[in-house]
């Protein structure tokens, strides 16, 4: 099967998904046990691209430059810095690491 049929694939699951959600009855979606489920399904969505994007390079695992993009990312956000200034953090952070080689 080549990638494109897994991409079309993948893009009719997703939008089968959005509109099963549209055709979900209200009282469905006002039990109290939804909001918080669904706010931690993003949640960890989220998480888990950033895991793969920061430490996934082809098929094999990596700790490189990223690693300490994210890691300065994250000390920048526990500050509560504004969302330019964590990218920039992150950035430049990447490029020192980088510049030391790694």
């Amino acid at each position: 099967m080549s990638v494109w049929l897994w991409i079309l694939a993948a893009c009719l699951i997703a939008f089968g998904t959005k509109l099963v959600g549209y055709l979900l009855p209200e009282r469905w979606l006002e039990n109290p046990w939804v909001l918080p489920l669904s706010h931690g399904v993003t949640v960890g969505l989220l998480a888990s691209l950033v895991a793969t994007s920061t430490f996934s390079s082809g098929q094999s695992l990596a700790v490189d430059a990223r690693l300490v993009a994210l890691l300065a990312a994250a000390a920048a956000l526990r500050v509560k810095a504004p969302y330019l200034v964590v990218v920039i953090v992150g950035a430049v952070a990447a490029a020192l690491a980088r510049l030391i080689g790694l």
